[in-house]
């Protein structure tokens, strides 16, 4: 191996992919909503972009780890975070119901990726 030079794990690097295509996911979804129905052009054209580049490395992470881990991930983080966008960015509020939601979801994840054997670790 050349010296300086980092050699990672295609799972390491699958992962890696993922968290890049659920910030872009959720920073597109940002912008969709800043497009207003598609009325304004730089948001409209920044969400496409980024709706681009997060499908696009959600395909790469298919390569390693499988389809239901993958999307479960980027899915149920993606609400999440956006959730979360919605309530910091534009003052939206959260019910009990959607924190409970929300809850349940990041329980979801979590059990997934402590007790799952369909895991890649």
């Amino acid at each position: 191996m050349k010296a300086g030079v980092l050699k990672m794990s295609p799972t390491t690097i699958a992962y890696g992919y993922l968290t890049i295509a659920i910030i872009c996911e959720v920073i597109g979804t940002t912008f969709l909503m800043k497009s207003e129905q598609f009325t304004r052009l730089v948001p409209t054209i920044m969400m496409g972009a980024l709706y681009t580049v997060s499908f696009y490395l959600l395909a790469q992470t298919l390569k390693t780890i499988p389809l239901g881990i993958a999307y479960a991930l980027w899915g149920g983080l993606g609400i999440v975070l956006t959730s979360l966008v919605g309530v910091v960015l534009f003052k939206q509020t959260l019910d009990t119901a959607a924190v409970v939601g929300i809850a349940m979801i990041v329980g979801g994840v979590v059990v997934m990726n402590l007790l799952s054997n369909s895991v890649v670790h």
